[in-house]
């Protein structure tokens, strides 16, 4: 279960709380909608759904759960003098909304306040990440055996969705990285019309959603042996990966982390290729609660806390190496 409603308010810092996430209403209730809310009040956790979600709802979220029609946000929200609001996913015209609807309520606008508590991992979720993760590696798994030579990016990518269909997913969890040849060397290619040649070098990054959520993970594939700087780049990779990862761990500095891995790198004058961050946590999104990044915060790894390690190396015009794995932090 998440932590109780008065616990969140007062990491909030608010006397009640609106919640529009539908990722955070997905966690609070465990209801997948993409037209509800969620109310906190110290004593209840109040889900506000039409009527397309209300026999679901009854029926499958958590006990404590009390749900109320939507149509009645104007009176919930008129007992309240002051409100917290999720800033990043309330639209201006539900903030004019919710105004309208309580002239006299102070709107307090807070940054992260679920996300916080959702970055350690209950251990129903891990369950269902590590679910997700098995499903992702077979996926990648029958990637050797589907490269024919002629075959498009793009064929490739809608068989990775088909894969992940057929093995029990409800979906992908993005849209599927995949990129031949010289394709690779952009970190985020969408897979496009470019054919499959003898020879190339192929990347892809893919995920399955399993009850909501996410895996994520990459591997590399030849089609012939690889050329000595693609060898090279691979070795540096992996062993960049593998420093990474011996250093998860509960307390750790995901900055340090990023360094150990730079390090490997720049020992085999690869470290200027590396053009992105070394990791993001991952669970009911795909990029959720920490990055690992030598720029911006640096974070203090939690227990339980599930993350991503992908190094890469990208030579632009030639090719590009990563390797992705999905980590508990449980020690």
């Amino acid at each position: 279960m998440p932590p109780p409603s008065n616990i969140i308010l007062r990491h909030a810092g608010v006397p009640a709380f609106l919640v529009t996430n539908t990722a955070n209403i997905r966690y609070l209730t465990g209801i997948d909608c993409t037209d509800g809310l969620v109310f906190l009040t110290p004593r209840s956790v109040l889900l506000l759904v039409d009527g397309r979600y209300a026999e679901v709802a009854a029926r499958e979220s958590y006990e404590h759960v009390r749900i109320r029609n939507r149509d009645s946000l104007r009176s919930v929200l008129a007992h309240h003098r002051v409100i917290g609001l999720e800033s990043s996913s309330v639209t201006l015209s539900e903030m004019a909304m919710f105004k309208r609807f309580s002239k006299n309520t102070k709107f307090v606008h807070t940054t992260g306040v679920i996300e916080q508590f959702r970055r350690s991992k209950r251990q129903d979720e891990i369950r269902l990440l590590k679910r997700a993760d098995a499903i992702t590696r077979e996926m990648l798994r029958r990637v050797p055996s589907a490269l024919t030579v002629g075959m498009r990016e793009r064929e490739l990518a809608w068989m990775l969705r088909s894969w992940a269909h057929e093995l029990g997913a409800e979906d992908v969890s993005f849209d599927p990285i995949v990129a031949f040849g010289a394709n690779t060397s952009h970190p985020h290619h969408a897979a496009g019309e470019r054919r499959l040649r003898k020879r190339d070098i192929v990347l892809v990054d893919c995920g399955a959603r399993f009850h909501g959520y996410c895996g994520d993970r990459t591997e590399m594939y030849f089609l012939g042996e690889p050329t000595v700087m693609q060898a090279r780049a691979l070795d540096a990779v992996r062993h960049a990966k593998n420093a990474a990862i011996s250093m998860v761990r509960a307390g750790a500095s995901t900055q340090a982390i990023d360094a150990a891995a730079r390090a490997v790198l720049r020992d085999y004058g690869m470290e200027d290729a590396f053009t992105h961050a070394l990791g993001h946590g991952v669970g009911l999104d795909i990029h959720e609660g920490v990055s690992l990044s030598r720029r911006g915060q640096d974070w203090t790894l939690l227990r339980n806390e599930v993350i991503t390690i992908e190094p890469g190396v990208y030579f632009p015009g030639a090719f590009g190496i990563r390797l992705e794995e999905m980590i508990v932090v449980n020690n």
